[in-house]
């Protein structure tokens, strides 16, 4: 199979998919549409794109590059298949829309949203699916990245409407990172600067140190166990850490303490969690410097704290003084998810 012209992008599928996609029809049909019992997530979109090659705005050699790019658009003969695959030809298609002119073309937005739309649906199915689930949890490397990014960015623009569906694709993407060791891109932030050299509060597995990001100053904890252990210590460490960070990242609530990404940055060796810097540290040191006055108002607001995580199905297990910081407004926030657990024991993605 020849590639397409210099200067026109190729599509590029995981190792493991290449495999696949030989054993399978390699293009669509000639108008653009999928062939029966395969899956073409971006059918309008390659439709627009044939379309434009046809009106022939621009000149022949790159219509004819796009058009040779065009041909060669690998079908998926799966749901999960399309999905890893999506990412990559999405990025290709939208090269090659721009390269047409069609950047700013209205029809160009109406077919990536059908795409997504139709992301958001192969992503209910695979929820349904038992062995299309246990194809999810094999995916690893590339193929398992590829998949991460795109089910959290399908999450986070709003396409799974339903909230047992987003409930289920926040599941799916916490089991897969803990079994893959990898976590969605979205998650690492850049920019930490100013670590201190020593660690202000240290515990059995990991260290706080203060640091500032973005002009504020923020807590990075650090899994320090990460230089002590080996083989399956390090990997069950690891797992805890991704479970942590992806329960801990949907939080949102005036009672708990902001997440704000991974940096992968301050430490070759290791990830840290980025969170806010909370100069009034602990309920305990507020209580020993500040007595008892204010304990109901405190109570309240660890009960309303607890009272959203349990309306998100989230028990924190780990619920002690240690563990409950004091906002700059003097508020209580709960902190460390890395014990939590979630009630609804019937999803066949709770761990």
């Amino acid at each position: 199979m020849s590639g397409p012209k210099t200067g026109t992008p190729a599509f590029s599928l995981p190792q493991q998919r290449q495999d696949i996609a030989s054993t399978r029809p390699s293009h669509p049909t000639s108008n653009g549409a999928a062939t029966p019992g395969t899956i073409l997530i971006y059918e309008a979109l390659i439709l627009l794109l044939k379309d434009a090659c046809r009106a022939g705005s621009q000149s022949l050699s790159e219509v004819a590059g796009v058009q040779e790019t065009l041909d060669i658009y690998p079908l998926s003969d799966s749901a999960v298949s399309s999905i890893v695959e999506s990412l990559q030809c999405r990025k290709t298609l939208l090269e090659l829309a721009f390269k047409l002119g069609l950047a700013h073309d209205p029809r160009l937005r109406s077919a990536l949203h059908l795409g997504e739309k139709r992301i958001a649906a192969l992503l209910v199915s695979i929820f349904n699916d038992n062995s299309e689930e246990d194809a999810v949890l094999q995916l690893r490397g590339d193929s398992a990245q590829y998949f991460l990014d795109v089910v959290q960015d399908t999450l986070d623009r709003g396409f799974l409407m339903a909230q047992e569906h987003s409930r289920m694709a926040r599941r799916i993407v916490r089991k897969l990172s803990e079994t893959c060791d990898q976590l969605p891109s979205s998650i690492f932030i850049s920019g930490v600067t100013g670590r201190e050299e020593y660690y202000t509060f240290g515990g059995g597995f990991g260290d706080i140190y203060r640091a500032s990001c973005g002009g504020q100053v923020v807590a990075l904890k650090y899994m320090r166990a990460v230089n002590l252990l080996r083989g399956d210590e390090l990997r069950r460490l690891r797992s805890k850490f991704c479970r942590e960070a992806l329960v801990w990242k949907d939080l949102h609530h005036p009672y708990i303490l902001p997440f704000m990404g991974i940096d992968r940055d301050s430490y070759p060796s290791s990830l840290c969690m980025v969170s806010p810097w909370m100069e009034h540290r602990t309920v305990l040191n507020y209580l020993k410097d500040h007595g008892r006055g204010d304990v109901d108002k405190l109570l309240y607001e660890i009960a309303q704290g607890l009272e959203y995580l349990h309306s998100h199905d989230i028990v924190h297990g780990d619920l002690r003084g240690s563990n409950i910081l004091i906002t700059q407004d003097w508020s209580a926030c709960l902190a460390d998810f890395g014990l939590s657990a979630f009630t609804d024991a019937t999803s066949p993605f709770d761990s």
